[in-house]
């Protein structure tokens, strides 16, 4: 039977963070809109435009401040394909060899041509769009996770949608809020990035992955204190194609060192599985104790090939890698969109609501 909804939820998107990994986020997203636009006879729709509010960490955080800019997909995931090499010129060592006292010593500055590449990558996308004049222009709402340094703390840059904001983050940059929440230790530099208003020294940012990679339980608190106090929320979560779950680990394994851990770049892709579940989970629970209905999802949900762990490192820029991701990130949109026409499938019909209302480009 088809489910009937008479009022309209306030609609959330969360994007988790992932490295190289957001070109599957982008590209999934991308499949599944093109797919609804054919049915709705669209030339496109603006994604973005469906949200009311867009929480997104690290390389979720880029898709997110393009998605709410109004950016196109595609764009994002040539963003990835042209300037992954750029932003991730050395990738973290995976074992000891002969070269590994010269990469240690070159890292710095490796992670400083990074910074760079990034920063002109973003800068094509964004321009100089601010957290305040997304807003102003799209009244999508904005939630982005970082970690100020200065006083190991969490931040939330934030737009202004809330009665009670103090208009803090509103003129930084996208391009400086994305730095911000996409420095990944090891993997990029922490973020240096100009000051707000009544700021008078550059604040100082890392990666927020480091405490909300997956960020459903920002996008959850934000979303609570926006819209009408009985409105529906609905919380849709998109990953960056997660590993494949568990490992099987004898004892005689069990005595991880440096190399054992890839100098830390296993223990980082750990994090993010882990967070992803145990997020998810305390989100539908919390979600049962709101004062107003509210659902939160996860698509696509279906498990990712084993074939795939061989791309799944945060910093690989090869082609193969890009191709592999995207092309899983297609597979998984045509499962979605099946699912899409199943009236007994609960969560595919909410995805089926949201690309269904989602306003067409130009429209």
């Amino acid at each position: 039977m088809q489910e009937q909804r008479s009022e309209k939820p306030l609609r959330v998107l969360c994007l988790d963070g992932g490295g190289m990994r957001g070109i599957y986020t982008a590209a999934y997203l991308s499949f599944v809109a093109s797919a609804f636009a054919r049915r709705r006879s669209a030339s496109s729709l603006d994604v973005g435009a469906g949200f009311d509010l867009i929480a997104g960490t690290s390389t979720g955080a880029i898709i997110g401040c393009g998605l709410a800019l109004g950016t196109p997909l595609e764009k994002i995931v040539q963003l990835y394909r042209r300037h992954g090499k750029a932003i991730f010129p050395r990738k973290l060592p995976d074992k000891f060899n002969p070269n590994l006292a010269i990469d240690l010593r070159q890292r710095p500055k490796a992670l400083r041509k990074g910074e760079k590449a990034l920063r002109a990558a973003l800068d094509d996308c964004f321009g100089s769009a601010t957290i305040g004049s997304v807003y102003a222009e799209r009244k999508i709402a904005l939630a982005v996770p970082a970690v100020d340094i200065a006083q190991h703390r969490s931040w939330v840059f934030k737009t202004p949608h809330l009665p009670t904001s103090n208009h803090r983050d509103d003129s930084y940059t996208l391009i400086d809020v994305c730095l911000a929440t996409s420095a990944a230790p090891l993997f990029r530099s922490l973020a240096a990035i100009e000051p707000a208003t009544g700021v008078t020294s550059r604040m100082m940012f890392a990666d927020g992955g480091l405490w909300a990679n997956n960020p459903v339980l920002v996008g959850m608190i934000e979303a609570l204190q926006m819209g009408r106090p009985d409105q529906p929320i609905e919380v849709f979560c998109l990953g960056t194609c997660s590993l494949p779950a568990g490992e099987d680990i004898s004892q005689v394994r069990a005595d991880r060192g440096l190399l054992e851990w890839r100098f830390g770049g296993e223990a980082a892709k750990l994090a993010i599985d882990a967070q992803q579940f145990a997020y998810d989970h305390m989100a539908r629970m919390l979600s049962k104790h709101v004062n107003r209905p509210c659902e939160v999802i996860r698509f696509p949900s279906n498990q990712v090939p084993a074939a795939m762990l061989k791309y799944l490192d945060l910093d690989d820029t090869r082609e193969e890698a890009a191709n592999a991701l995207v092309g899983q990130a297609r597979t998984d949109a045509d499962m979605t969109n099946s699912r899409c026409s199943d009236p007994n499938d609960h969560a595919g019909m909410m995805v089926n609501r949201l690309f269904m209302s989602i306003p067409a480009k130009g429209a």
